[in-house]
């Protein structure tokens, strides 16, 4: 959830322009990365997810334990390289937002600072998700 909620916010609101301009660009700083890095992990974030959500409803099923094994690690593998890709989203997200003009911010402030919030508590939700493999 907390992945969407960090790609709709920079897609939704992540980018705009200038009144005297109809280029758009990246609330944070100008800076096309970070709405990129964002939008890039939310995306690969809420698929993973759906991924792991099949392979748990199906765990059940699977007979060969080296194969279930297999897949715990994964999980436990996914989860904490996650967890390291959140972290480093949440940084860059907030070092662009603090070096961020305000006279760049006329719409799209609120999703910004949505966006980094998001960003925090997904390293929690995933570093629980790793503790869960364990």
């Amino acid at each position: 959830v907390f992945a969407l909620i960090v790609f709709s916010c920079l897609v939704g609101e992540g980018y705009t322009n200038s009144p005297s301009s109809p280029q758009l660009f990246c609330i944070f700083n100008r800076n096309e990365d970070a709405c990129r890095y964002g939008i890039g992990i939310g995306v690969l974030a809420f698929l993973a997810c759906i991924f792991f959500f099949m392979v748990d409803i199906y765990f059940p099923q699977i007979s060969n334990a080296t194969d279930r094994k297999y897949l715990v690690l994964a999980d436990l593998g996914f989860s904490g390289l996650w967890t390291f890709l959140w972290f480093i989203g949440f940084c860059f997200l907030t070092n662009q937002w603090a070096w961020t003009r305000a006279e760049d911010v006329h719409i799209g402030a609120d999703s910004a600072r949505a966006a980094i919030t998001f960003s925090f508590f997904s390293i929690f939700s995933w570093v629980s998700e790793a503790a869960a493999e364990l």
